[in-house]
């Protein structure tokens, strides 16, 4: 990497000056008499209310509820980058309490307006006051086949702090505190560092990195499927009393999509794992002069890829000149989280080894975690995070209740702004060698996001599935593991002994069941809206930054209508799938322009 500027450490600040800041006390006690206040004025009433007394209702819930929000995102931004420490962790749990204990006395709210007839509430709804929030009456509305009684639902909201939380805190701080040893490079190393090494040049270090790696998932493999069963179990319970049909029905149902819709995105992305994993790992394999790739050769860089390192500054030129080619009004956005120091970006021993953007809450502004090792892959973090970023400022305007997008269309803008990095760094480049692994790393980016994820979806249903019958052991988990890699990646991936214990990393299996789909979902909407883009479409961008700017106002139908799209339509997985064939058919072209074929 060239000289640039120190990579950036975010500025918590901006929300409290630490753990100990008067003000989250203070931020804390006022939520709280506020959410009393709010209970002795409505609880049990909302039925005998008007139209007008409705809408003052929910904008004082919203109110208390943003604050709750910041002091939460607080604790969690804080825990991130400091998931080893004790007492972060210490405080991100007493935190976590005190919220939900506050969040408890305003539970009747929604039980409440799930009990309202529907008649009552369109009249209410005929006054504006009212009519503003519709979209997130009809968010909650939603989950009223599926309500519990209001002592369950407070018994499940009040247990989960020593439930799903629970095992969630455990699976991380377990993480934090694994080091790994690769031989050659060094013992004691972090999971970012090590799963770093994965793609790095040297074969040698990519098998011991892989190695090392599968050893510890090994050796912790009791504890890691003591964590899944217990989830998956407690899912199981839940799912049961709230009477969801299929494991992943309750994640649709959050996610605004319909069950078919979700069925025929996984069945599009499984009927082309031939077309698309398949045949790239083919090549792949070619390109190394071998029958099939380790496993550990899966992310590697191609033969002839010089390595090409990034600085930030670089990498921050890049992602801004991308977004700004588009629309300089998204720039505006993406440069903000620069200059207010919104990004944190090193890695470093027990800092969570992912990436994200976390919306906090509209009254404040995102946060963007990532660990930036200088490579071409890293600038797409940052151009996919600063996506998620830029969509959250833009949404911020509908206020706290209706900011948040579901996961299918929050991906939308994040994938946007990977491809507009994409075309400006392959479009900008003339050497075909480089040109080729540019291309070869977005296929590659792409078969992540779409095959590996739906693979992803496949092992969670089968192991939701086979939880309901009994405990799954390690080896059985392994077991499914290694068939849904083995029918995604294909037959040009060979897997070892260890790969068996992979599935015990991945956090959105913990954190958010279900949530991996939705990665696929937003891959192949952008692969079809970019298309739209490209064709000329008359006011792209004005629509474009509507859409991020309606947040959670709109369903996906809505939201792709002024693009002349549906997901819903038979063919639409298949355009979007399409582009990443395309991809692989340039790549083929390629090759046999070479000479080589």
């Amino acid at each position: 990497m060239t000289a640039t500027s120190p990579l950036p450490e975010w500025d918590l600040g901006h929300l409290y000056a630490g753990p100990d800041d008067p003000a989250l006390g203070r931020d804390l006690d006022g939520a709280e008499r506020a959410a009393r206040a709010f209970a002795d004025t409505y609880k049990g009433k909302l039925e005998v209310l008007d139209g007008a007394a409705l809408g003052r209702a929910i904008a004082e819930y919203e109110a208390f509820t943003d604050t709750l929000h910041r002091a939460m995102s607080y604790g969690q931004l804080l825990f991130a980058v400091n998931t080893a420490d004790p007492e972060v962790s210490r405080f991100h749990q007493t935190l976590q309490e005190r919220v939900t204990d506050i969040s408890t006395v305003s539970l009747f709210f929604t039980l409440e307006i799930n009990r309202l007839d529907d008649a009552a509430l369109a009249r209410m709804l005929e006054d504006p006051a009212a009519a503003k929030y519709r979209p997130w009456l009809e968010d909650v509305r939603q989950y009223r086949p599926h309500q519990l009684s209001d002592e369950m639902e407070q018994l499940l909201h009040e247990k989960s702090v020593a439930g799903r939380s629970a095992w969630s805190r455990l699976f991380d701080e377990t993480f934090a505190d694994m080091r790994f040893d690769v031989e050659g490079v060094g013992d004691g190393l972090t999971e970012s560092e090590t799963l770093n090494l994965l793609s790095d040049p040297d074969p040698v270090k990519r098998k011991a990195a892989a190695k090392g790696f599968g050893t510890v998932l090994g050796e912790n493999v009791r504890l890691l499927a003591l964590i899944t069963n217990t989830l998956a179990k407690d899912k199981e319970i839940e799912d049961r009393w709230r009477k969801f049909a299929r494991p992943v029905s309750e994640r649709n149902l959050a996610n605004q999509v319909e069950d078919e819709v979700v069925d025929a995105l996984v069945a599009a992305v499984r009927a082309s794992f031939a077309d698309l994993a398949h045949r790239y790992y083919a090549l792949k394999a070619k390109w190394f002069g071998k029958a099939a790739l380790e496993y550990w050769d899966r992310n590697a860089p191609l033969p002839d890829d010089d390595a090409k390192k990034y600085s930030w500054d670089e990498a921050r030129a890049l992602v801004l000149d991308a977004y700004r080619a588009f629309d300089p009004a998204m720039a505006d956005v993406a440069q903000r989280f620069f200059d207010g120091r919104w990004i944190d970006a090193g890695p470093r021993a027990g800092k969570d080894s992912g990436a994200f953007s976390h919306p906090v809450t509209p009254s404040a502004h995102p946060y963007i975690l990532m660990n930036f090792h200088g490579k071409a892959r890293d600038v797409m973090t940052l151009a996919h995070e600063l996506g998620h970023g830029v969509h959250q400022v833009l949404a911020a305007g509908q206020g706290t209740l209706m900011a948040d997008t579901p996961l299918t269309t929050a991906e939308t803008a994040s994938v946007f702004g990977e491809m507009l990095t994409f075309r400006k760094m392959v479009d900008g480049e003339t050497n075909p060698k480089r040109r080729r692994v540019l291309l070869a790393g977005k296929v590659e980016d792409m078969l992540n996001t779409v095959v590996r994820q739906i693979a992803f979806h496949e092992f969670e249903r089968r192991v939701h599935d086979e939880r309901r019958t009994g405990e799954l052991s390690a080896v059985r988990l392994g077991e499914i593991w290694l068939d849904v890699q083995g029918e995604s990646l294909g037959p040009s991936i060979r897997f070892e002994d260890e790969y068996k214990y992979y599935w015990a990393y991945i956090p959105h299996f913990v954190h958010t069941p279900f949530y991996v789909y939705a990665y696929a979902f937003g891959d192949c909407l952008v692969n079809s809206l970019y298309g739209v883009f490209a064709a000329g479409h008359a006011g792209f961008q004005a629509k474009y930054l509507d859409m991020l700017a309606a947040g959670g106002t709109k369903r996906h139908r809505e939201l792709l209508a002024p693009f002349g799209l549906d997901a819903g339509a038979p063919d639409f997985w298949r355009t979007g799938l399409g582009v990443v064939s395309g991809f692989i058919d340039e790549l083929e072209a390629m090759e046999r322009a070479s000479g080589t074929s």
